[in-house]
């Protein structure tokens, strides 16, 4: 069944051993080192340099349509007969916020607020990012649907580092 799991940095070896992942999707700060797990190919490793904020701040990478559209595209091309890791720094707001997205794009007849509650169920600490999430809203004219998902979820507990989880792509649901 296609999954898709979530992690921290600190957390990605580990995760990537243990599910067996094919693909990993790095949304990490510009900059900060990422050593690729030697299971993964060069070609099935992305890395999204943009940092985690909702509005401009000198000095920091304003999530755009790009960083977007570069995750839809990775996550498209994904051929789901291993896992996809995605993961941020925390494991907490990029990568929750990326999973969701993937999700939503990937299995467009899964009800957006059925994922958001899963991903809550799975990961007490996951705050998706508000932005990623209204950009790809947009981007794949889900009407406002992504946006009111995450709102209805909350901000996630906190913590210093979120719990891997995953999402199951299959018939089933998340």
């Amino acid at each position: 069944m296609p999954r898709i799991h979530v992690c921290s940095l600190a957390r990605l070896h580990d995760t990537v051993a243990a599910t067996g992942a094919g693909h990993v999707l790095t949304v990490i700060n510009a900059g900060t080192p990422v050593v690729r797990p030697p299971s993964i190919a060069a070609d099935r490793h992305r890395f999204i340099g943009v940092s985690d904020i909702v509005a401009a701040h000198d000095g920091m990478i304003l999530p755009a349509e790009d960083h977007i559209a570069q995750a839809l595209a990775f996550a498209r091309a994904w051929d789901r007969a291993a896992p996809l890791v995605v993961h941020c720094y925390a494991g907490v707001s990029r990568s929750t916020a990326t999973a969701f997205i993937a999700a939503c794009a990937l299995r467009p007849d899964f009800d957006e607020a059925l994922i958001a509650r899963t991903i809550r169920a799975r990961a007490p600490s996951a705050t998706p990012n508000a932005r990623f999430v209204a950009l790809a809203d947009a981007m794949l004219g889900r009407q406002g649907r992504m946006i009111a998902a995450v709102e209805a979820i909350g901000r996630g507990a906190d913590c210093f580092e979120g719990e891997p989880f995953h999402l199951d792509l299959g018939p089933r649901g998340p």
